[in-house]
């Protein structure tokens, strides 16, 4: 853990020490909220189970309505304690992380979408390998992003941000294989295509694990690694 994040209640009152540990916690227990319905996204896609879908797309409104309270947490402590330096870094990569984890509740629910419509469809039977090595993988990676953020470990962070890589080689493989399944079997092209949006979900939660990951990275060590830049 960095020292320099650590020591932020050697210099502030203990209440104010309290609103940084509370919503950090909330913050990662949102994130324990989104893992679970990406890990139920998987399985409805793979299983071509619709009413877990169903519970999936559901749980997708309460993980906006926490992102919302931990917002309204947050500009509280803006407004009230006009925090700097190393708090002012946690609260504000806890404001994006937060969004992230909503986009990845968005995609797990854009996956339990086309899964819905692939039960309705009656599956395809092709194309399930690549969801679910490219699922376990950002699924993996979000954990893993947030484990970083608990303990302020910047190795694992840029771990994950090297991971996305491999990410993104996956999404191109799958991708080019469901293009030559459409081609060899035009009959089931929409059932296909609803194989390449979920993987095409998946992709995208993976980028945003990377962001989280790079928030790590700003908040323990003031450095913004956006767009290309060091790490």
């Amino acid at each position: 853990m960095n020292n320099q994040v650590e020591g932020h209640s050697h210099h502030i009152s203990h209440q104010f020490n309290v609103e940084l540990e509370d919503v950090k916690t909330h913050m990662l227990e949102m994130g324990g909220m989104v893992e679970k319905q990406l890990s139920d996204a998987l399985e409805s896609i793979i299983q071509l189970d619709s009413e877990v879908a169903q519970r999936v797309r559901k749980d997708d409104t309460e993980i906006d309505k926490t992102e919302m309270v931990i917002d309204g947490e947050c500009s509280r402590i803006l407004a009230r304690r006009q925090p700097a330096a190393s708090d002012l870094r946690l609260i504000l990569s806890i404001v994006k992380t937060i969004r992230d984890l909503e986009r990845i509740g968005d995609e797990s629910s854009k996956i339990a979408k086309m899964a819905i419509r692939l039960s309705e469809e009656g599956g395809l039977g092709k194309g399930f390998t690549g969801i679910r090595q490219i699922g376990d993988r950002v699924g993996k990676m979000v954990h893993s992003a947030l484990d970083a953020f608990a303990r302020y470990d910047v190795k694992t962070a840029r771990k994950v941000m090297e991971e996305d890589e491999d990410v993104d080689i996956d999404y191109g493989i799958a991708t080019g294989e469901m293009i030559r399944l459409m081609m060899e079997e035009p009959s089931n092209i929409s059932s296909v295509l609803n194989i390449v949006w979920a993987v095409r979900a998946l992709e995208r939660i993976g980028d945003h694990a990377k962001n989280i990951s790079e928030h790590v990275l700003y908040l323990v060590e003031g450095t913004d690694v956006r767009h290309g830049g060091l790490v």
